[in-house]
């Protein structure tokens, strides 16, 4: 397949999951209308359910690097969730409790009684919320550099502290400026369409501890699913929602399942003192070596992470 030229516009469908598929051999593509929106999903392998759930600003595709090895045990299951790549993106229910719910329906269509469920980023805010409304239908979580909207989001810093918000991000004090940004409607639409590439590379490099460990074919990939103005304002849609994300955390019981937190050098820390509050069984392990996006930049560590808890 051609690739487009770094910074040229790309259109939605450049790159179609039956082409990515041809990178995942054993994985194939299936849809299903469930809650009212159409979800899209590629699924391989056999064994124990794992429903794998992906972040921003990616797809089902940021999974590859270890779902082959996933699928040697279980039935893995990639979703795009709501207001994701080839998923529907209503013009609202992107609070995670309502995400939560298009999960578990696909889960139910699927005759599926008890699932493994994994997330990263917001896909790890949704599989909480799951776990936390859905409780009897999981088995274990898993959760990396991402948990679900709690109050401590409201202490986050508008200005970064003097000396911190250099080329990587301090994991002392974490400038996430892209949580405001997201907030404002309209305007990112206005001026990323066609131009996602640069915030992705921008991004990359900043929560990354060596962004070439993210391809010019992934970053295509993704500019690709999120270069038009539909797409920027649904992913922008799951930050917005963070206010009702932390009402609903208040009426939660802490989880019972066994919960393993993977953090990256950047959320280690965080998760590590949050995740005791709503979690009474859990492990955590720091893969301090990765940045944010921690199946580039570290599958290896993540697959025995993953593998010795589903054990």
């Amino acid at each position: 397949m051609t690739q487009p030229k770094h910074n040229t516009m790309v259109s939605q469908n450049a790159y179609s999951d039956e082409d990515l598929l041809k990178n995942l051999p054993g994985f194939t593509n299936h849809y299903a209308t469930v809650n009212g929106v159409r979800l899209h999903y590629v699924e391989g392998g056999t064994g124990m359910p794992l429903v794998c759930l992906p972040g921003w600003p990616q797809t089902w595709y940021s999974y590859h690097p270890v779902a082959a090895e996933l699928a040697k045990t279980y039935r893995v299951i990639i979703i795009d969730i709501r207001g994701m790549g080839s998923s529907d993106k209503p013009l609202s229910g992107y609070d995670k409790k309502t995400m939560a719910a298009d999960i578990v329906a696909l889960v139910q269509q699927l005759g599926l009684a008890k699932v493994h469920m994994m997330g990263h980023d917001i896909g790890g805010m949704v599989a909480m919320s799951f776990a936390f409304n859905y409780p009897q239908f999981i088995e274990k979580l898993i959760v990396l550099d991402g948990s679900h909207p709690g109050e401590g989001m409201m202490q986050m810093r508008l200005i970064p502290a003097p000396g911190t918000f250099t080329e990587k991000m301090d994991a002392t004090m974490p400038y996430a400026w892209w949580m405001g940004f997201n907030q404002v409607k309209g305007l990112p639409e206005k001026l990323l369409e066609g131009r996602f590439q640069y915030l992705l590379d921008w991004l990359f490099h900043y929560v990354m501890i060596d962004d070439r460990h993210m391809s010019s074919f992934e970053r295509e990939v993704y500019a690709s699913f999120y270069n038009d103005t539909e797409s920027i304002r649904a992913a922008n849609a799951w930050y917005q929602t963070f206010l009702q994300d932390i009402e609903d955390a208040k009426t939660y019981e802490p989880l019972a399942m066994p919960v393993l937190g993977i953090g990256s050098y950047i959320s280690y820390n965080y998760m590590k003192m949050g995740l005791p509050y709503v979690a009474n069984n859990l492990q955590m392990i720091g893969i301090l070596d990765s940045g944010h996006y921690l199946f580039e930049e570290q599958p290896v560590q993540v697959l025995e992470a993953v593998l010795n808890f589903l054990g």
